[in-house]
């Protein structure tokens, strides 16, 4: 018999929760939770009960014996900066979260409720490679402005995952790899892994980067503050441009791909301008990755939502091979994911870090 892990991944209007037995997935769900009942909560936090007996109240549906669990592993979310790696859910951890030091994010739930289901068992929660994992070079945080420094936010949890996989796939060690690793979502993150380590990336939330779905990435500063100070807008409706209603979205009107490649297919020119200009943007920003690594790249790994999408995988590839070759991941995989990192500490693989 494996062991057996509960997976938590709240997301901003749905919680998604999964068994493993080892890294076999014998149960999964989804619970939606509609944006009005959502809205009625003053914080995240205050979040925490509601979504503790949803969850509950589904596990009971299963008829799975929590008591063959050997841990619970939630979604990491908007700590202080940290290395990468499995995090034992701790008092400081949950003080932190509960305070909202870094900000809130609908994530920061997965620590609160694995630790309080864990504590009726007397098994161990864990988090997996937070958003806000840190491993960028001092020189990578100089922006130009000295008032201001390049912050670490990424999609760190599929980027490592996805780059431990491609590793193992191609017969070798994720920590005696250079690889580019692009995540393509509603937002994009575009990371140098050197030696095991995330040492440059984008900011995939504040405007950082290429374009995305959903997210301006890095626009002209002149024309934007411009914008700030003409009294047409609210810091609200300049934080909903670049996030939430940039890239595609602004240009488009949606953030679907698929929605806009069908356009392209019917012959949609501005639809394909618009679509191309995005890929050309994470091209160049795989280009300008190569330069941290002085153009000495061992793989150039595709992953997140988009890289189900042809004509994206396609033609970034066209503009980067040249540098080295591409792999394509499709997805996000966030639930096995954390239950690897679980399995990891579990099997002895690695030691849970302590916050």
């Amino acid at each position: 018999m494996g062991k057996f892990i509960l997976v938590i991944n709240p997301g901003s209007t749905s919680t998604k929760i999964a068994i493993f037995e080892d890294e076999l997935m014998i149960y999964d769900y989804k619970i939606n939770h509609p944006t009005e009942l959502i809205q009625q909560f003053p914080t995240i936090a205050s979040q925490f009960k509601f979504r503790r007996d949803l969850i509950l109240e589904e596990l009971k549906k299963s008829n799975f014996d929590l008591k063959k669990l050997s841990a619970i592993c939630g979604r990491g979310g908007m700590l202080r900066s940290l290395t990468s790696g499995t995090y034992i859910v701790n008092d400081t951890m949950v003080k932190d979260i509960n305070e909202a030091k870094r900000g809130e994010h609908a994530s920061n739930l997965g620590a609160l409720i694995a630790l309080d289901i864990a504590n009726d068992y007397n098994i161990p929660a864990y988090i997996v490679d937070p958003v806000a994992v840190d491993e960028m070079e001092d020189i990578a945080r100089i922006s130009g402005m000295a008032e201001i420094e390049r912050s670490c936010i990424f999609h760190a949890l599929n980027h490592k995952a996805i780059a431990r996989k491609a590793a193992k796939d191609k017969g070798k060690n994720y920590q005696d790899l250079n690889l580019i690793v692009a995540h393509l979502g509603g937002g994009v993150s575009v990371a140098v892994h050197k030696l095991g380590r995330v040492i440059d990336v984008n900011n995939a939330l504040d405007g950082d980067g290429p374009m995305s779905p959903e997210r301006s990435g890095t626009v002209p500063m002149g024309p934007l503050y411009k914008m700030c100070f003409s009294g047409k807008y609210t810091l609200q409706d300049i934080i909903r441009m670049n996030y939430g209603k940039g890239g595609l979205a602004s240009y488009l009107g949606t953030n679907d791909a698929s929605e806009v490649a069908k356009r392209i297919k019917e012959g949609d020119k501005k639809a394909k301008l618009i679509y191309d200009a995005m890929i050309y943007q994470i091209a160049k920003e795989i280009g300008s990755c190569s330069t941290v690594l002085y153009g000495d790249i061992d793989y150039i790994v595709l992953t997140g939502g988009l890289a189900y999408e042809p004509y994206a995988v396609e033609n970034i590839t066209k503009r980067v091979s040249f540098l080295a070759e591409v792999l394509v991941y499709p997805g996000e995989n966030e639930l096995l994911s954390l239950a690897q990192g679980a399995l990891r500490v579990l099997n002895g693989e690695e030691q849970a870090k302590t916050y």
